[in-house]
């Protein structure tokens, strides 16, 4: 059954069209991912979802209720952690259960549990200037999943990071996804990384695109022994350059 239905999205600024008559869809817990050159309107797309930005017509469904220019009902993370430098990794996290009405204590309380799900548990004393780039992301993906577990907007949270770190938080936050079952909508620039984490990779390729090119990754070849190694990697990987190209 799919979690996010889009459904002949459209926005246009100034009579201009950003995003054109888009239609595609996202299951439960799926990693999606969306691939593209700058300014065709990945991010835009992100804030018609978030509820930040009203689409000029289509429509927006979560769990089959429309969301549009309902901000709330997704969790929406940044290429930035974020994080506040000031409280501790611990109190970073519970921040938003007390947002939300939570009592502090009882607020610190669940976040020291989810630190512990996410194998973050020895960081929850600690500041974020303490934490290395990679640590960082992992936190801020925590708390991103707290502000909202319903579903996981990413946008390009691990452009930073260097190829060893990202392939460590790629393996961490695929086993994070199974565990919690959880069901994200990714934004990337890197075709390894989209093949790699997704179900699913969608390209978006310019504004009159109406429909998206999805191509479906096959998680039972991911299983191999050094995938990224592999001729079905690769074969992946040239396809969608062929495709972006044209």
């Amino acid at each position: 059954m799919s979690k996010l239905i889009v459904e002949n999205l459209s926005k246009n600024f100034s009579g201009q069209a950003v995003l054109k008559g888009l239609n595609f869809y996202v299951d439960a817990h799926e990693i999606v991912s969306i691939i593209g050159p700058s300014g065709v309107g990945k991010s835009t797309l992100f804030h018609l979802i978030a509820g930040l930005l009203a689409p000029s017509s289509g429509d927006i469904r979560l769990d089959n209720r429309s969301i549009i220019n309902q901000p709330g009902n997704v969790s929406y993370m940044l290429q930035k952690d974020l994080l506040l430098p000031y409280k501790t990794i611990e109190r970073n996290i519970a921040l938003p259960l007390i947002l939300k009405g939570e009592k502090k204590q009882e607020a610190l309380k669940q976040a020291n549990h989810l630190l512990k799900e996410f194998d973050l548990a020895h960081v929850a004393k600690v500041y974020p200037k303490e934490l290395s780039g990679g640590m960082r992301q992992r936190v801020a993906l925590l708390r991103t999943y707290v502000f909202s577990a319903n579903f996981i907007l990413l946008d390009e949270p691990f452009s930073a990071l260097d190829p060893f770190t990202k392939s460590e938080i790629h393996e961490w936050y695929l086993r994070i996804h199974e565990q919690l079952k959880l069901t994200t909508l990714f934004i990337t620039h890197d075709i390894d990384e989209a093949i790699k984490l997704s179900n699913r990779i969608y390209l978006l390729k310019g504004h009159e695109q109406q429909e998206f090119e999805a191509i479906t990754i096959d998680q039972t070849a991911k299983k191999m022994d050094e995938f990224e190694l592999s001729s079905t990697f690769l074969n992946y990987k040239k396809t969608i350059m062929h495709r972006l190209s044209q």
